[in-house]
């Protein structure tokens, strides 16, 4: 298998599932602003919606989208834990957490990272998505992961998300709890070796 990535871009998530399922895969970093991939192909020919994480499987098939993408690689490894198993209450929730985490905070981060958008409108993202943390921190109450003591594929990309607060300078200060859930979560081996991979850790 292959990953298209951007270091630190959602695609950190799968990256990371696979490091955690023990998958034996190869990277390939992606510019998203010349729309090419390290060896030089042309990423649009790959992925045409133009983004990242694009999983190339074995057999040649071209998966896209994060959620898609983990549940994929959790079902291929059920033992890792990574996912509840299909058809159970457990495994609803776990994608009610992962349209949660796509929906309302990966989306709404996006016109954070544009420098056209206006102060305005920054702010009113900046505003919604602390109401948005404020539910999670509401949520990870006597918890060490989103669904109890278990690190899940949910995790992963939560874990990708909040990380963009750093990068856009945000004070997450006020969220301590998110903080401390950050910090467990980057302490897990697999995560470090994601992270140094993307050139995100030295």
């Amino acid at each position: 298998m292959k990953l298209y990535y951007s270091p630190g871009a959602c695609s950190l998530a799968p990256h990371i599932v696979l490091r955690e399922a023990g998958f034996e895969f190869d990277l390939e970093k992606v510019s998203l602003a010349a729309k090419k991939t390290a060896s030089g192909e042309d990423f649009t020919q790959i992925n045409p919606k133009g983004y990242v994480p694009v999983l190339k499987l074995d057999d040649g098939h071209m998966l896209t989208e994060g959620p898609a993408i983990d549940q994929y690689l959790a079902d291929k490894k059920p033992t890792s834990g990574l996912a509840p198993a299909n058809g159970t209450m457990e495994r609803y929730h776990l994608i009610e957490w992962l349209n949660f985490i796509s929906t309302e905070l990966h989306k709404q981060f996006g016109p954070l990272f544009k420098p056209s958008t206006p102060q305005e409108t920054r702010q009113t993202q900046v505003d919604l998505l602390g109401k948005r943390f404020d539910y999670v921190v509401d949520q990870l109450k006597n918890k060490q992961y989103l669904t109890g003591d278990v690190f899940t594929i949910a995790d992963a990309y939560l874990f990708t998300v909040l990380n963009w607060g750093d990068v856009l300078k945000l004070d997450m200060s006020k969220w301590p709890v998110l903080q401390k859930y950050v910090a467990r979560v980057a302490a897990r081996p697999q995560v470090q070796a994601a992270l140094k991979a993307e050139g995100l850790l030295k």
